[in-house]
């Protein structure tokens, strides 16, 4: 499948968003270290990796193209094939990476063919439909496994990526969930002056995911092919999973991160209003997640063309005595109370995904294999999911309601190759 979630958006307002309306972050490490803006020594130059990955890439669209460069700039890593749905974008893919022809694959089950020619490790870059299917045929190719996010588009599918990481563990496997923010030194800072107490007891929490978004959504085709290409699948619920779990996911990680739970429930509304809608996606919606202990979490979310002046996706949590901020670019903080701090995000979107990129070669070369951020990435999923469909029923839906309905989210792939 052709992702092609660009990263059109570098830049623009706050925050510089590129797939999906940006990247994500995916390790959840609390470790104490230098905050940006502290003097460092200077660091000696790398030494070169221990030896070279063989590695494969479902999708090569945007996200796909512009993660494949930071792979190849790793050095640890040599792709020896490549996937995807379209047989143009495959042999594209595979001449930009020095693939061979006989390893460029197409079609659905190109990833398939891809999996069987000796790859060790795949890189999944497509449509977050198929995630857990190509996770599950890795795991079980005895391949390591780095994904993109959303994870999941459904509770079955949020499920299966659980259970394919758990055999990923067992079977001494990476799997690791490419999000960024929590892997900023000054939002690890805030985390754990939270965790520490700093902002009181914890009394609300505010997020917002909003952002300009010209996802294409042309009428619908004969098939399903026409939806796969370039950013039109993020216009369709079952592809992308709607606005709040394709794109809202990355701050809804993050909160899920920092308290290191997910809520009990959720209800709220959502509506389409853009005009002459082909695909089903909402374009805002407003969702009130209750935590376990009944603290309340409100999350805004649109995804309206030309919303330029309010791109952001950041959270805020109040407490009785501090506030605590979190964005995805920009200042970061806690405010007020004894233990105040402030600092400034970098290039979360370049320093996150080449961080993530090195551990998970560090992890495979020297056998880490706790996967720690597949239960997460299953968890903030879930979160999002939950807040889609009890925006879309308009009631109080909880967790256990949704995760024991277990309804799978169809598409007709008729007359794909």
């Amino acid at each position: 499948m052709n992702d092609t979630c660009s990263e059109r958006n570098t830049g623009r307002a706050a925050v510089a968003l590129s797939r999906r309306g940006l990247l994500g972050g995916a390790a959840a490490a609390l470790a104490a270290g230098p905050l940006l803006g502290a003097a460092e020594a200077a660091q000696p130059a790398a030494a070169p990796p221990p030896r070279k990955i063989k590695l494969g890439q479902i999708g090569y669209g945007g996200r796909g193209r512009w993660i494949a460069k930071l792979f190849q700039q790793h050095g640890g890593y040599e792709f020896t094939a490549v996937a995807d749905y379209f047989p143009d974008v495959a042999q594209a893919a595979g001449e930009a990476l020095g693939v061979d022809k006989s390893r460029r694959f197409s079609g659905l089950s190109g990833y398939r063919k891809l999996l069987a020619s000796g790859v060790e490790a795949v890189v999944l870059q497509d449509v977050p439909y198929f995630y857990p299917e190509q996770a599950q045929a890795a795991v079980d190719a005895g391949c390591h496994v780095y994904t993109a996010k959303p994870v999941a588009v459904d509770v079955p599918g949020c499920l299966a990526i659980g259970a394919a990481a758990a055999q990923a563990t067992r079977e001494k496997r990476c799997f690791l969930a490419d999000y960024q923010l929590p892997l900023q030194k000054p939002v690890i800072e805030v985390a754990q002056r939270v965790r520490q107490g700093a902002i009181g007891k914890l009394a609300h929490i505010l997020s917002i995911g909003f952002g300009w978004q010209g996802w294409p959504d042309p009428p619908l085709g004969p098939t399903i092919e026409s939806r796969l290409k370039e950013e039109i699948w993020l216009s369709d619920t079952a592809l992308s999973g709607d606005t709040i779990v394709s794109y809202d996911i990355h701050i809804i990680d993050a909160v899920v991160w920092l308290l290191g739970r997910r809520p009990a429930a959720a209800c709220g509304i959502s509506r389409t209003c853009r005009p002459a809608p082909h695909g089903d996606r909402t374009d805002a919606a407003g969702v009130v997640y209750q935590l376990d202990d009944g603290t309340l979490w409100t999350h805004s979310t649109q995804s309206i063309t030309n919303s330029f002046d309010v791109t952001t996706l950041s959270a805020s949590l109040f407490g009785l005595e501090a506030t605590a901020h979190i964005q995805y670019g920009g200042k970061v903080y806690v405010r007020g109370g004894k233990n105040s701090f402030a600092g400034t995000c970098g290039d979360i979107y370049l320093e996150g995904a080449v961080q993530n990129i090195a551990d998970f070669h560090r992890n495979i070369v020297e056998g880490h294999f706790e996967n720690p951020t597949a239960q997460r990435a299953v968890d903030g999923t879930l979160t999002a999911i939950l807040g889609r469909e009890a925006a879309a029923r308009k009631r109080f839906l909880t967790m256990d309601e949704l995760v024991k309905e277990n309804r799978r989210l169809a598409v007709d792939l008729k007359g794909l190759a």
